[in-house]
C-alpha cells in the first residue's frame, strides 16, 4: 500500500459565449459535471474537480491547478460545443494521461417536443446541451498535432455500462499508481543461461515508475540468525493454518521453512518492498540452507500482496505485482506440455505459489531434489481455482515493454502431483494455436496467472503507460 493513493483530475469544458445567450444552460452542465464527481468518487478515488473550464484563461489556470494538485489522471467531460484552445493548455500542463468522456446526457433528443417549441432560442439551448460529441475531433486533432496521447469513452451519461468501462478505467489507474509507488526487491542474480529473462531494469523504472532495491542473499541469512524460538513457532502454526502440510514434511525442514519465512518478514518490513524477485545457487555456504528453504515464506508473502517470482525473473514479479493490484492473483507459471487428447496447455512451475488463487488449500511436500537447482526441502503443489482465468507477461523487445495477454479457463482433471503447481487450461483458439501465437510474440517463458478475465483492465493499464498490448485470445 501507499500514502500516495491516487488522485482524479476532471473538469468539464464549455463555451464562456453561450451562456448569457441561452439563459440556465451553464448550471445544466455544471450540474453533469458534478454528477460525474460523484461518480468517479464512488470507486475509492479522491477527486479534484475544477468544474466547467470555458475560455483560455481558466484553461492555464486548470493545468497549474492539476499540476499543484498531484493528479495521476485526468477525466475531460465533454459538456457541449467547446473550443480545443480550453482543453490544450490543462492536458499540456498537467502532463498526466487524459480520458475523454463524450457523454450524452440521455439516449436520444425528445425530437417532437424539442420541434414543436417556438422559442428558437431555447430550442438551440436544448441542442446544445446535446452537442458533446461536436468537439470531440476538433480535440482529438489538436491532441494528435501536439504529441497527446488520449483515450475515449463514448455514451450516455447515466448508462450503467459506460460506468463500468469508467470504473475500469479508474481501477485500471489505480493499478498504475500502486506500481509507481512499489519497491521491487532482487535478491541475488539471475539463472545462468537463461537469456529470454535477463531485462533492462532501468527500462522497467521508466515504464512503471517503480523503485528497485538490490538485496544480497547474505543478508537474508543474517536475518534469519536473529530469529527467535517463538517467532519460529508462530510460524510454524501460521503454516498449520494455510497449508495442508504432507505426514512426510520431517519438523527438521518446516523449522528451517519457519526461520527463512520470518526472516523475509523482517527483509520485507527493512526495505518496504512490495514484491521481489530471486534466485541464488547457495553453494556450499550459509545461503544453501536460505535459498533452500525459502519456498513457504515466498508463497506465504505471494498471498499478502507482496508477490515473488524465481530464477530472478524480474519481468514476471511486475506481471505478478499487476495482476495482485488487480485483485486476481498472480501466480508464477509457464507452460511446459500439452494434452492433445483433451486440447490442453498443463502449465505451472516450481517455487513459490498464490495461496489466494489455489484450487483448495495448497499442499506441502517434501522433494528430494529441486530440479535444475541446488538443495532439496519443502515445497508446495496447486492448482489455480478452476474457472476463468488470464495470463499476463511483460515481454521485452528491442528496448520497448509490451502486455502479452490471453484468457481463457483453468479446468479440473489430472495434474503432476510432483510437489510443484500445476493446473489445466483450455483456451478458445485450441491448445496448438494459443502456442504459436504466444510464442510468436517472444515472451520469457514465465508469465503470470490470475483469475477472472480481466484483459479489458490490462489494455487499459497498458494505454496508461503508454505501452503496447497484445491479446491473443
Amino acid at each position: 500500500m501507499t500514502k500516495h493513493n491516487l488522485k482524479i483530475g476532471l473538469f468539464g469544458i464549455g463555451l464562456d459565449t453561450y451562456w448569457p445567450q441561452f439563459e440556465g444552460l451553464e448550471a445544466r452542465l455544471n450540474g453533469y459535471v458534478n454528477d460525474v464527481e460523484k461518480r468517479l468518487g464512488s470507486f475509492g478515488a479522491e477527486v479534484l474537480n475544477l468544474g466547467l473550464v470555458d475560455n483560455a484563461e481558466k484553461a492555464f489556470n486548470a493545468g497549474h491547478d492539476f499540476r499543484k494538485g498531484d493528479v495521476d489522471v485526468i477525466f475531460l467531460y465533454v459538456t457541449t460545443y467547446a473550443l480545443s484552445s480550453t482543453v490544450l493548455p490543462v492536458v499540456r500542463r498537467a502532463k498526466v494521461p487524459v480520458i475523454i468522456l463524450n457523454l450524452a446526457p440521455q439516449k436520444a433528443i425528445d425530437y417532437k417536443n424539442f420541434n414543436q417549441q417556438n422559442d428558437r432560442t431555447k430550442m438551440t439551448g436544448e441542442w446544445l446541451a446535446f452537442c458533446s460529441a461536436c468537439p470531440v475531433p476538433e480535440i482529438a486533432n489538436v491532441f494528435k498535432r501536439s504529441g497527446i496521447q488520449f483515450q475515449q469513452v463514448t455514451g450516455v451519461l447515466e448508462d450503467e455500462k459506460i460506468w463500468t468501462e469508467i470504473g475500469e478505467w479508474v481501477e485500471a489507474s489505480k493499478v498504475a499508481n500502486s506500481m509507481s509507488h512499489n519497491t521491487l526487491g532482487l535478491m541475488g542474480n539471475y539463472y545462468s543461461g537463461m537469456l529470454d529473462i535477463y531485462t533492462d531494469v532501468t527500462l522497467q523504472c521508466a515504464i512503471f515508475g517503480n523503485h528497485i532495491e538490490i538485496i544480497e542473499p547474505d543478508e537474508l541469512s543474517a536475518l534469519r540468525d536473529e530469529v527467535s524460538e517463538t517467532e519460529i513457532d508462530n510460524k510454524l502454526a501460521e503454516f498449520a493454518s494455510v497449508f495442508e502440510i504432507d505426514e512426510s514434511c520431517i519438523p527438521f525442514e518446516l523449522d528451517r521453512a519457519a526461520r527463512t519465512a520470518v526472516a523475509l518478514d523482517k527483509l520485507v518490513t527493512r526495505y518496504g518492498l512490495g514484491s521481489m524477485a530471486y534466485y541464488h545457487k547457495g553453494t556450499g555456504n550459509v545461503n544453501a540452507d536460505t535459498m533452500s528453504s525459502i519456498i513457504l515464506g515466498n508463497s506465504l508473502l505471494t498471498a499478502k500482496g507482496i508477490p515473488v517470482a524465481g530464477e530472478y525473473e524480474v519481468k514476471n514479479a511486475q506481471a505478478m505485482k499487476i495482476m495482485d493490484s488487480f485483485g486476481v492473483g498472480g501466480s508464477f507459471t509457464e507452460y511446459y506440455a500439452l494434452d492433445f487428447e483433451d486440447d490442453i496447455v498443463l502449465m505451472g512451475h516450481d517455487g513459490p505459489g498464490h495461496l489466494a488463487i489455489a484450487e483448495g488449500k495448497i499442499k506441502v511436500k517434501p522433494l528430494q531434489v529441486y530440479h535444475g537447482k541446488v538443495g532439496s526441502g519443502l515445497s508446495v503443489e496447486m492448482s489455480v481455482k478452476h474457472g476463468p482465468v488470464t495470463l499476463l507477461s511483460v515481454v521485452e523487445d528491442k528496448g520497448k515493454l509490451f502486455f502479452l495477454i490471453a484468457e481463457g479457463a483453468s479446468v479440473a482433471g489430472p495434474i503432476l502431483e510432483i510437489g510443484n503447481t500445476n493446473s489445466r487450461y483450455k483456451f478458445s483458439i485450441g491448445a496448438r494455436a494459443f502456442v504459436e501465437d504466444w510464442n510468436n510474440q517472444g515472451p520469457a517463458h514465465h508469465c503470470a496467472v490470475g483469475v477472472g478475465h480481466i484483459s479489458t483492465k490490462l489494455i487499459k493499464l497498458a494505454h496508461l503507460l503508454g505501452i503496447e498490448a497484445v491479446k491473443i485470445c
